[in-house]
């Protein structure tokens, strides 16, 4: 399969919004409970103003996924940490994609002077935790039960790899 990678654009809200939301729905990766509306793509674009983001795209045009990078904390003192996010198309899971995504940003990222990626996950979410091992990504922390989905109490972990 070919895969196009761009930075995400306005134009990519009502996609990015439904593959959220479908791990909102079927998951513990996404922490939110309820689904969010499309206009929640705005907000995330703020968040993320300055630093890269990516959408991958099948050859018919179809997002595939979308991977963020955020500031991990506004103080100054922590310019050169980012925490990243990234969700794929339960289609396009197991294929390598993430991986791509994954080093794409990580060569954006020391380009623009970032030297740590932190990732928070959800305990329940033993794919990504393996996905982060796998990739030089180290547990950092671990905050018990201190998420609440489903009725379901769950950890959160923070990862952390320095590039």
């Amino acid at each position: 399969m070919e895969v196009r990678f761009s930075p995400l654009s306005p134009d990519d809200g009502k996609d990015v919004i439904d593959i959220f939301n479908y791990y909102i729905e079927h998951s513990f990766a996404a922490y939110r409970e309820d689904p969010v509306p499309y206009e929640a793509f705005d907000a995330m674009r703020q968040r993320t103003c300055g630093y890269p983001t990516l959408g991958a795209r099948d050859e018919k045009g179809r997002m595939l996924g979308f991977a963020t990078l955020r500031p991990h904390n506004p103080n100054p003192s922590f310019g050169h940490t980012a925490e990243i996010t990234y969700f794929l198309h339960p289609d396009a899971t197991g294929q390598g994609l993430g991986e791509q995504m994954l080093h794409r940003l990580i060569q954006e990222a020391r380009a623009q002077g970032i030297t740590i990626i932190m990732a928070s996950i959800s305990g329940f979410n033993e794919g990504s935790l393996r996905f982060h091992r796998r990739h030089g990504f180290e547990e950092c922390g671990r905050f018990k039960k201190i998420g609440k989905k489903k009725g379901e109490f769950f950890d959160v972990v923070w990862m952390q790899k320095n590039i």
